[in-house]
């Protein structure tokens, strides 16, 4: 997608346990057409049609 996301590495492990850090990965294997969406509610219905696929 056009809206990648980073995270810097830690040394201590508890931080890779943060929501934060962990949905990185998520967000960044979003399709394009899902993160560049016009809307909250035309994001929301991309999301569930992408999240639909992997089931």
């Amino acid at each position: 997608n056009g809206v990648k996301l980073e995270t810097s590495r830690f040394s201590l492990d508890i931080r890779k346990k943060l929501f934060t850090i962990r949905v990185v990965k998520h967000w960044n294997s979003l399709p394009r057409e899902v993160v560049e969406a016009p809307s909250l509610e035309t994001f929301k219905i991309r999301l569930d049609g992408a999240l639909g696929n992997l089931i």
